[in-house]
């Protein structure tokens, strides 16, 4: 099967599951992120709502699915947490969750969806919920026939925000700590970044998730801390970057400025900018290009 071939199937896939009438893929295991409760609240309470895109998010999960056995038997695979966007005020699993699963497994990779606590007035839990799926997946490394050492994280819109910010703060972990799962380290291995919030400056912030994550009037203190590109430094993970120059809801400007920090510090770095594609899914259903660059990407960076 030719390469051009396999990438207008996989194209194809994606249009099908981003479709409201697709059926979910069936998650191998479904994981309470924290199981004796987070260690912070949202102050959200009562039941999750919404099914595309859920709000009210209060006990954060982790959608767990396991490839087909693709390669040698007992060889661990890469593995990738997943987190959608939704502007911090939603999570939408089914247009950036659903369909990435389906794209990995078509690689043999592991893929983990973190549906992850909204801020709600609380900045630092969406990111204490993804660097918590960061320690999971590796706490389950053995268990999931995952390599440890081959976990990145795919971001979208805020969700890449939630992953740049990932990407940039992280810890190897706390040896001493009585959950175990805190032992292990936060930080990707690689990093996959489609249409990001990076920077929330006035002049290139997308307004909606900065109000969401830090409120009406962030002080100048909190802009600078959430500006990913402001964060990047030599041990930031390598990292693929996707938008669109009509992006009106994001401006592409985010992704130049965390590209710069990139290369700049000399981390290996891929940027694709299309012409159009707006935000949101159409950014990579309508760019077939990305597929194929992409697969290069994922092999340079020993995810396959």
């Amino acid at each position: 099967m030719t390469r051009t071939l396999l990438s207008l199937m996989l194209l194809s896939l994606l249009a099908t599951q981003t479709s409201t009438n697709a059926a979910p893929p069936k998650p191998t295991a479904v994981l309470d992120l924290w199981p004796d409760g987070p260690p912070d609240s949202n102050g959200l309470t009562g039941p999750e709502k919404g099914t595309r895109c859920v709000g009210n998010i209060s006990k954060p999960k982790l959608l767990v699915y396991l490839p087909q056995p693709t390669t040698p038997a007992g060889k661990p695979t890469a593995a990738v947490v997943i987190t959608p966007g939704g502007g911090y005020g939603v999570v939408c699993v089914e247009t950036e969750g659903y369909p990435i699963v389906e794209l990995l497994a078509q690689r043999g990779i592991a893929a983990i969806i973190c549906k992850y606590r909204l801020p709600n007035g609380h900045h630092l839990v969406p990111a204490r919920d993804a660097r918590r799926a960061m320690r999971t997946v590796r706490h389950n490394a053995a268990k999931w026939n995952i390599d440890p050492g081959r976990v990145g994280i795919w971001g979208f819109s805020a969700g890449g925000h939630l992953a740049s910010t990932v990407s940039t703060v992280f810890d190897s972990g706390n040896p001493k700590a009585t959950d175990h799962i805190e032992r292990q380290g936060s930080r990707p291995d690689f990093s996959i970044l489609f249409y990001p919030v990076i920077t929330m400056l006035d002049d290139a912030a997308h307004k909606g998730s900065r109000r969401n994550l830090m409120g009406a009037d962030p002080k100048a203190t909190m802009i600078e801390r959430y500006s990913s590109d402001a964060r990047v430094t030599a041990q930031t993970p390598p990292t693929f970057l996707l938008h669109c120059s009509d992006d009106r809801a994001v401006p592409v400007e985010n992704s130049l400025r965390y590209y710069r920090q990139l290369t700049r510090h000399g981390v290996p770095a891929e940027l694709l900018i299309f012409e159009t594609g707006s935000h949101g899914p159409t950014a990579f259903k309508n760019n077939p290009s990305w597929l194929p660059a992409f697969d290069r990407w994922l092999k340079s960076r020993g995810a396959r």
